[in-house]
């Protein structure tokens, strides 16, 4: 049994959590605490806060700090995960060139590392959810944006510079909703900012030829459209949400096509807006996969919902440190 700290750092709040992986490599969550982001706009504080939080939890659960056998942190990129070096987040103003793994090895002497949110997602689904068991694994985000964590040969592989991964910046078509600051993009098509953009596109051609939109019923109000409320109004049967979220998943084909024939995988697993509507893009994503996929790599690779939902958060940082793990 290895006890073992994970630190989700994040725009709106930080997490710590302390748990344990048996001899099977499960994972027990035995307490966390949350830390909203904005109570230290120093990002040293911050980390001191994090490391006051840290010793909090394993006096309350009398686990001697040495005893630990590693600490992980998930956070949103830029970083430098052989450094351990934060450069400048958009989501963190003021941590640029934070040398956080350096504080936390320096002041405790334990194994520690970080890795972008997106690796560490797809750490947690491979070790402890949809993944399990496979060799070569990728995760894709497919929330407010589209990136990917991949995992070749049992192992996380992330680039020269933690570039690795960066799919949603893929040019999928010379025209389309933005996303990633690229027109036309796969994180443009699938991406909860990217299907609103659709849908803003699709019900301002129906409200300006007189016709109604069940989820937008003026001009004035497609601004407020977002990916929620089409996925509501396709699970409704409303046509023009149906025809977005069919556009997305034939793109959402087209990009998990080039993936599939560039590195082979055994397995898919997609979070956040496929978990709850995977049933929506599945035809028309299954579709485009039996055009552009190689047929022998598209035989042998599974595409699914991650498992961890909304436990991701937590296990992603926890995983971070379980593969420090020998």
């Amino acid at each position: 049994m290895s006890t073992i700290i994970g630190i989700d750092l994040g725009g709106t709040k930080c997490a710590v959590i302390l748990g344990q992986i048996d001899k099977n490599g499960q994972p027990t969550v035995i307490s966390k605490v949350v830390v909203p982001t904005k109570d230290h706009v120093d990002p040293y504080q911050m980390v001191g806060r994090l490391q006051q939080e840290m010793e909090g939890l394993l006096a309350t659960h009398q686990v001697d700090i040495q005893t630990l056998a590693s600490i992980g942190i998930s956070c949103g990129g830029p970083l430098d995960s052989v450094r351990g070096v934060i450069l400048s987040p958009p989501n963190l103003p003021g941590w640029d060139e934070v040398p956080i793994v350096k504080l936390f090895v320096d002041k405790y002497g334990i194994s520690t590392a970080i890795q972008n949110d997106a690796n560490a997602c797809a750490l947690a689904e491979w070790k402890f959810g949809a993944g399990r068991g496979t060799k070569n694994m990728i995760f894709l985000t497919f929330g407010t944006g589209l990136g990917a964590g991949l995992i070749l040969d049992e192992k996380l592989y992330a680039g020269t510079n933690d570039n690795a991964g960066e799919v949603g910046h893929i040019r999928l078509d010379n025209f389309g909703p933005v996303g990633y600051g690229k027109s036309g993009s796969f994180e443009g098509f699938c991406s909860g900012g990217g299907i609103a953009q659709l849908a803003r596109l699709k019900a301002m051609e129906k409200l300006q030829m007189g016709e109604k939109v069940s989820f937008c019923n003026r001009t004035s109000e497609l601004e407020l459209i977002t990916a929620q409320g089409v996925a509501e109004a396709a699970n409704s049967g409303d046509p023009i949400a149906l025809e977005v979220y069919g556009i997305c998943g034939t793109y959402l084909g087209k990009g998990i096509s080039v993936l599939m024939d560039i590195l082979n995988p055994e397995c898919i697993v997609i979070g956040s807006i496929y978990v709850r509507a995977s049933h929506l893009l599945i035809p028309s994503l299954e579709k485009e996969l039996q055009v552009e996929a190689l047929p022998l790599a598209r035989s042998v690779c599974r595409v699914v919902p991650a498992e961890l939902d909304e436990q991701i958060g937590d296990m992603a940082s926890f995983s971070v440190a379980a593969n420090q793990l020998k």
